[in-house]
């Protein structure tokens, strides 16, 4: 139960099927929320107005009467007469990430039953896509495992944790911008441990690549403009009520001067008292690269990726 002076809080899950929305509703469900899934849309406001502890609602496109601009005028009906903490979260993922997933479980997706499942994705993300640009949180499963999902989400769910919660990311720009990234740092003009031969197949958590990253003249400078800009926003991102931030940085291959930076930048942020969760996308993607080169059965693919 939420305490007599609080209200209490709603969490709407959405996104696209197969990308994890199941899993953070369990997630939430674990950190004490009552979840339902895909209850009919025009009961949403009685299901939350007799709310007495946290909720979490799932809804997607195949919710009864689904209309996203329909999700999103209730949320703001909401939050304006009663005062409710609700907050949209949206689960994305790539399409690579997505037909895999359903070519390993052999299901259908809900909205191509009769087609192809790269169909069903498109039509999802066309019909979702106003509450991905309105999400407060955007989670991208695309290479993210089950435990780091669920830490995740206790992070910016669990007890004990209001306020402006911060995702720092660090990332190859080959593979793409990180989706829900507020801020883009670019740290490919710093010289690169890559062309280190002994450095290479290293990353930014080792300290002979620290080393070789700090005797670059240009880091003290670029890192003082990082923190100077990021201790400028966060004040002001708070003030605007936002409730999630993500800070990315990005080199060539990802492993090294960006990952460096991003724990330099977590070190720093930490200081000041804000609680910050990290993730090294590429070096999670290698990991998981290498564990499909050495083999596993099928039972323990899906337990590995773990997402539904």
């Amino acid at each position: 139960m939420t305490e007599a002076h609080e209200k209490p809080r709603l969490v709407l899950v959405t996104g696209l099927s197969g990308a994890g929305k199941n899993s953070i509703l369990r997630a939430l469900e674990d950190l004490g929320f009552e979840t339902m899934d895909n209850p009919p849309l025009g009961t949403l406001e009685d299901l939350i107005i007799c709310a007495e502890r946290n909720l979490a609602i799932g809804v997607d496109a195949r919710s009864r009467g689904f209309d996203a601009q329909t999700v999103l005028q209730t949320l703001d009906r909401l939050r304006e007469t009663t005062g409710l903490r609700a907050e949209l979260v949206y689960a994305t993922a790539d399409d690579a990430a997505l037909l895999s997933r359903y070519t390993e479980t052999r299901r259908r997706h809900p909205l191509a039953q009769a087609g192809q499942v790269a169909d069903g994705i498109a039509l999802e993300r066309a019909l979702t896509d106003k509450l991905r640009e309105a999400a407060d949180l955007l989670v991208d499963t695309s290479h993210l495992k089950l435990p780091a999902l669920r830490q995740m989400i206790e992070q910016n769910f669990g007890a004990g944790c209001p306020g402006l919660a911060i995702s720092l990311v660090s990332f190859g720009f080959p593979h793409g911008l990180p989706r829900e990234a507020d801020v883009v740092f670019d740290a490919r003009f710093l010289r690169n441990p890559y062309y280190v031969e002994k450095l290479r197949p290293l990353t930014g958590l080792d300290a002979s690549v620290a080393e070789f990253i700090e005797s670059d003249p240009d880091l003290t400078p670029f890192f003082a403009h990082i923190t100077g800009m990021v201790d400028f926003l966060l004040p002001r991102f708070v003030k605007e009520g936002k409730k999630y931030a993500t800070f990315a940085i990005g080199c060539t291959g990802g492993q090294h001067r960006s990952v460096y930076l991003i724990e330099r930048l977590a070190a720093h942020i930490g200081r000041t008292g804000w609680r910050v969760g990290l993730h090294h996308r590429e070096i999670r993607r290698e990991n998981a690269a290498r564990e499909r080169v050495v083999g596993v059965g099928e039972d323990q693919a899906k337990q590995m990726s773990g997402v539904t």
